[in-house]
């Protein structure tokens, strides 16, 4: 499929600078009422979400699943799951989106499959040993009788990484890896059979025009060999957390895909969702023939302090930089709290949290938490490089805390029991319309996840051409990046300002980040744009302003 028009004369690399939105769609707009957020919901939508300014969206797994992961355990990664439409709908989708200029990414899940994945049932069908078992991670357990697993690995999601197979003839038999849920069997990335699975699934997407791929968990597909126990502590850095994390044969998977890519053009990309630290082992997955782009989760994870600010951009420019790569900026996704209602929380006490609920013991200030956000969005789209944005944070969302258990949904809250409460809280429906069923995910008024009432206050309806609105701030400092060339500027820090002001210029832009208690003085020159009121040209704790300095 050739690229349309709006697209002919784009860079190559436009995703080195891109403004990126993240649709979930579950939880984006709902085209036939079910509760259930699908495509020709997104179809209908999606000129709302182009008027933001944005580059290219990125879509949430929508494949043939049983939904026991919202999507991630796929049994089909070449078909539409009818609870979102078909594959026709899909191909619709992609069209649209190219006909309104934005670009298209699509989620690939290479780690792991669901267990009614065709690939699957053949190994549960097969003996030990065989080629069909040889695709997954099979193993024979510990013990007198194999009764133990094979090692101590425990689940993502909590428990244990392994599950005893019944053989045909009805006796306990080999055990199978699953990083995640048990319903999530782990691929073998050692059996070619694999590679070549993926590589047609990357051509499948490509032939129907998809700009580029986020792949989720890239750092999960190797394993170290002999399978040893895993020794880490807990603890312990992200990126050392033991013999199934960021093995060095990754690299090899993205070198391959790569050449993929390329020969569909220049413009072709990748994301790697890639929880790595320190920055500069991230920056490995974005060398010149391997992915384009990483999730900076070092900077999603750094709490609103200047000084840790500052630290992570630096790291991050000279770590990316130093691979030829681009700093990749994101604050919320669906897979943690959002950052409106993060920034609320006392850091001290709560760290990065995995989910709140009713009875979490941290609650977070909604004011604080909303002011900060607005501030720290306002900084990142500042900053040179990419950026993601998740849906709904354009409309200062919260994260929804009073979820009933019976009406969770994350594997998380039920492996470890209700202790974590999970990823539900930034995954209910988003609203549009103040007055309406679901506030206008739907016309019929069910939601797979229950919306809280002050979504009402939160629509879009309620905040289009309100100037102090977080909508409009999106619309607004998204425009001017793309105005003032921020994207592919530069960063120089500006001195003279505390310690607990982030202050730089990108392309004759001072941007000044007010993390501390009290008012700040901005420099001479033009206000464009500010998250908060300021007074007296002087700017308040918790505010971000741009200023066009003089020439």
């Amino acid at each position: 499929m050739s690229a349309p028009h709006s697209l002919v004369n784009s860079p190559a690399d436009w995703w080195r600078h891109a403004v990126i939105y993240q649709v979930y769609p579950r939880s984006f707009a709902d085209g036939n009422g079910d509760g259930i957020g699908d495509l020709p919901g997104i179809i209908h939508r999606l000129p709302d979400i182009a008027d933001l300014g944005i580059d290219a969206i990125w879509l949430s797994p929508f494949y043939t699943s049983p939904q026991k992961d919202a999507g991630y355990d796929v049994a089909n990664y070449c078909d539409v799951d009818p609870v979102f439409g078909t594959l026709a709908d899909a191909e619709k989708l992609i069209d649209t989106a190219h006909d309104l200029g934005l670009r298209i990414i699509v989620d690939i899940v290479p780690n792991h499959s669901s267990d009614q994945h065709e690939w699957f049932q053949e190994a549960l069908a097969s003996e030990p040993g065989s080629p069909q078992r040889a695709r997954y991670m099979f193993r024979e357990g510990k013990g007198d009788s194999g009764e133990l697993p094979p090692n101590n690995w425990e689940s993502v999601f909590g428990g244990p990484a392994w599950t005893r197979v019944i053989e045909s003839d009805g006796t306990p038999g080999q055990w199978y890896l699953h990083l995640f849920d048990s319903s999530q069997p782990d691929f073998n990335w050692e059996n070619p059979e694999v590679w070549e699975m993926f590589r047609g699934v990357l051509r499948f997407w490509l032939d129907r025009g998809v700009d580029g791929f986020r792949v989720d968990v890239a750092h999960g597909l190797i394993k170290e060999q002999g399978l040893p126990d895993n020794d880490y502590a807990k603890e312990a850095p992200l990126g050392n957390r033991g013999p199934f994390w960021d093995q060095d044969g990754v690299h090899e998977v993205y070198r391959d895909w790569h050449k993929v890519l390329e020969g569909y053009g220049p413009d072709r990309m990748m994301c790697a969702e890639a929880w790595v630290l320190p920055l500069e082992k991230m920056a490995w997955y974005v060398r010149d023939d391997e992915m384009h782009q990483a999730f900076n989760f070092g900077y999603l994870a750094t709490a609103w302090d200047a000084t840790d600010l500052r630290n992570v951009i630096n790291e991050s420019l000279s770590a990316f930089g130093g691979v030829g790569g681009p700093s990749t900026w994101v604050l919320s996704n669906h897979d943690v709290v959002r950052h409106a209602s993060r920034m609320g929380l006392d850091y001290q006490s709560e760290g990065q949290p995995t989910g709140i609920g009713p009875l979490s013991p941290n609650k977070p200030d909604a004011g604080l938490g909303l002011a900060r956000a607005r501030a720290a969005s306002a900084l990142m789209l500042a900053l040179p490089g990419s950026a993601y944005l998740y849906q709904g944070e354009e409309l200062g969302l919260p994260e929804v805390i009073d979820i009933p258990d019976e009406m969770r949904q994350d594997p998380t809250f039920f492996r470890t029991s209700g202790e974590r409460y999970g990823r539900d809280g930034c995954r209910v429906p988003i609203p549009w319309e103040s007055d309406t069923p679901a506030f206008g995910f739907n016309d019929t008024g069910k939601t797979w996840l229950p919306q809280p009432d002050t979504f009402s206050s939160l629509a879009r309806s309620h905040q289009v051409g309100v100037a102090t609105s977080t909508l409009e701030l999106y619309r607004s400092v998204i425009e001017l990046r793309s105005k003032h060339a921020l994207g592919t500027g530069s960063l120089e820090w500006l001195p003279g300002y505390p310690d607990s002001v982030v202050a730089f210029v990108n392309n004759g832009v001072a941007i000044i980040a007010n993390a501390g208690d009290g008012d700040v003085a901005l420099p001479e020159g033009d206000i464009l744009v500010s998250s908060g009121e300021l007074s007296d040209n002087l700017l308040g704790p918790d505010t971000t302003a741009w200023v066009k300095l003089p020439s």
